[in-house]
């Protein structure tokens, strides 16, 4: 996983509420942030708990939407995009 300790933004516009995240929370905040309107997926940027990282960015205020894809291959199914809809400005990142 990338160096991305903590994250301050700021949600929304300039008026907008000042949030701090930490840990993976700030890792996958950091990676939708990177990922822009493409977004990303588990199979992109492999992570333990990519759902409960969103849960905890959506219960905190951001806006993350899920596409559902389907995917073949030896276990063929389907997967979730998240994209960040929310307007963030970092203020403030620690990386180790």
């Amino acid at each position: 996983m990338a160096d991305v300790t903590r994250l301050m933004v700021r949600l929304d516009g300039p008026e907008g509420a000042t949030l701090t995240v930490k840990g993976r929370v700030a890792w996958t905040l950091d990676q939708l942030l990177q990922a822009g309107e493409a977004g990303c997926t588990p199979i992109e940027r492999p992570a333990p708990r990519w759902s409960d990282y969103v849960f905890k960015l959506r219960k905190a205020g951001f806006s993350v939407e899920t596409i559902d894809e389907n995917h073949g291959g030896s276990y063929g199914g389907s997967h979730g995009r998240y994209v960040l809809r929310s307007a963030v400005e970092v203020i403030e990142e620690v990386r180790r």
